[in-house]
């Protein structure tokens, strides 16, 4: 509730003032108060940046935060740090626009990309090992939207004996329940659109490392390129991170109750939740991670049109894009958020045709689960 938060000096108002200005009045030239252009310097931006660095900071402390525009604003920024030539070592269950920037943006300017199971140990072993060494090893856990589990300490620590560096998309557990830079990650990435922002009323995203020259090369990064969110923005994702902790308290206890449900179900095939006992990657989620979120994938035995026919019969679940909102989400990823991979490279990474993704709200659970039932029956 109180990262990043201090009260306004001048009046002592409870909430960051969202400061609208492009420009700040300089005493004379170069003689100023620490701010010069609010591309490089906003202070409603700062503090959202410190909340970042506070939420994700390990015990030790020292993390330092940068906010973006997007999640992609910030993924393409860790990847500018790169030079063509490079080798980037990836999940094979990634993001659509993650997977969209690696192979039709930064493919054309000569980086590298192998993608691998990376809740699979020996694999990314492999992986790095084999070849000309990674600079980065890029990873998702839980992924999306799979909810593959890779454990973060062997990861980074494989990464670091070859001289990579390791990031971890965070947006799915957030740091309420999961902190990769105390497992030895040196990048952390954010879509502050999802849980962070929480209610579906803005797009942002975040970097969170921990102080040094890899902040600084990736502060000049952010401020070069100038992918920043607005004031607005930011004000609204520190109103969103006040909550953060009930809302996912809340979404961790329907997601339960939603995964056990499906796992019951005659429709369905497979249920992909880190908190039933049966998911692969539930020894290591229950190790590294607080809880094991809010969101649950499930595979119907069927058609992409069927699994679409559901998504379209659901009144409480919307049919929407996103996820991490207070309020429920249903969607089918072959079809809309992971539409960009081909085919057949979808289905060889698992994600069959009738795979269903939720994002679990805040909502009364029986009714979610009475949703869901009624819209299977009907299918």
């Amino acid at each position: 509730m109180h990262a990043g938060a201090r009260p306004e000096p001048v009046t002592g108002a409870i909430m960051t003032p969202v400061f609208f200005t492009s420009t700040y009045v300089q005493e004379a030239p170069a003689r100023h108060k620490g701010f010069e252009y609010s591309r490089t310097q906003n202070p409603t931006r700062f503090a959202l940046e410190d909340a970042l660095a506070a939420l994700e900071s390990p015990p030790s402390g020292g993390a330092r935060g940068l906010a973006f525009a997007s999640g992609m604003a910030a993924i393409d920024t860790v990847l500018k740090l790169l030079r063509a030539g490079d080798r980037v070592v990836a999940g094979n269950d990634l993001y659509g626009g993650t997977y969209r920037i690696f192979t039709k943006v930064y493919e054309r300017f000569g980086l590298k990309f192998t993608f691998v199971d990376t809740a699979d140990l020996a694999a990314v072993r492999a992986a790095i090992d084999s070849g000309e060494p990674p600079r980065l090893v890029w990873l998702e856990t839980p992924s999306n939207p799979l909810l593959k589990v890779s454990e973060l300490a062997a990861i980074a620590s494989m990464a670091r004996a070859r001289g990579a560096l390791t990031v971890a998309d965070n947006t799915f557990a957030t740091p309420h329940l999961q902190r990769p830079l105390e497992h030895g990650i040196d990048i952390v990435v954010h879509s502050t659109t999802k849980y962070l922002g929480g209610h579906s009323d803005v797009v942002g995203g975040g970097i969170v490392v921990r102080e040094g020259e890899l902040w600084n090369r990736l502060q000049f990064l952010q401020n070069a390129a100038g992918g920043v969110p607005g004031p607005m923005d930011c004000f609204l994702t520190l109103r969103g991170l006040k909550t953060l902790h009930v809302r996912m308290e809340r979404h961790c206890r329907n997601a339960r109750r939603v995964a056990a449900f499906l796992a019951g179900h005659r429709r369905v095939r497979r249920v992909y939740y880190p908190g039933l006992e049966g998911h692969a990657g539930h020894e290591v989620a229950r190790r590294q991670m607080a809880d094991f979120g809010g969101m649950v994938s499930f595979e119907l035995d069927g058609t992409v049109e069927e699994g679409m026919a559901v998504c379209s019969r659901t009144r409480i679940f919307a049919c929407a894009e996103s996820l991490g909102g207070v309020e429920s989400l249903i969607e089918h990823p072959p079809s809309m958020t992971h539409a960009s991979i081909p085919p057949e490279v979808r289905r060889a990474a698992g994600l069959a045709d009738g795979l269903i993704r939720l994002s679990v709200g805040i909502e009364d659970e029986d009714d979610l689960v009475s949703d869901l039932e009624s819209a299977l029956a009907r299918s």
